[in-house]
């Protein structure tokens, strides 16, 4: 399901989706966060991204994993696959962080979501400090991934 699809690796085709979702909800997540007056306006769109995001960087990763057993397969040896095993694990923890952050950013919509309800305070700070260390973890991870994953493809090793 996740090897290919005409010939073309499914990787390929999927990746660019949760190197533009996960960045996305990472702000969306913030603003919505940090602004408490445009949540009326954000909260359709980080709860779409909060769904839309961790499922690419599933895709992508599963999708990964089998085109990363291909290239074993095929002989794939030395600082390629080197690259590649730091790819594919940063690759796991940016679905880690981004599911994290999916989960808290739709637990902060449906808590704010109805009405001008306001979150006790120290519900609001909690939110606010796990959004911004799973966003910042996410770009991290997503920067990461992408760049082994490019060094890999076009890089010489």
């Amino acid at each position: 399901m996740f090897d290919q699809v005409n010939g073309l690796p499914v990787h390929a085709l999927v990746l660019h989706a949760a190197v533009v979702f996960v960045p996305l909800l990472a702000l969306g997540a913030l603003v919505y966060a940090l602004a408490a007056p445009w949540r009326p306006r954000l909260g359709w769109a980080v709860a779409l991204l909060a769904v839309v995001a961790p499922l690419s960087t599933f895709v992508a990763k599963e999708s990964g994993e089998e085109l990363y057993n291909r290239l074993v397969a095929s002989g794939l040896k030395g600082k390629g696959l080197e690259i590649l095993n730091d790819h594919m694990d940063y690759g796991a923890m940016t679905l880690w962080f981004a599911l994290g952050l999916g989960v808290v950013s739709l637990v902060m919509v449906a808590l704010t979501f109805r009405g001008n309800r306001s979150l006790p305070m120290l519900a609001q700070v909690a939110f606010v400090v796990l959004t911004l260390v799973l966003a910042a973890g996410s770009g991290y991870y997503i920067f990461q991934t992408g760049d082994t994953g490019a060094t890999a493809v076009w890089g010489r090793y």
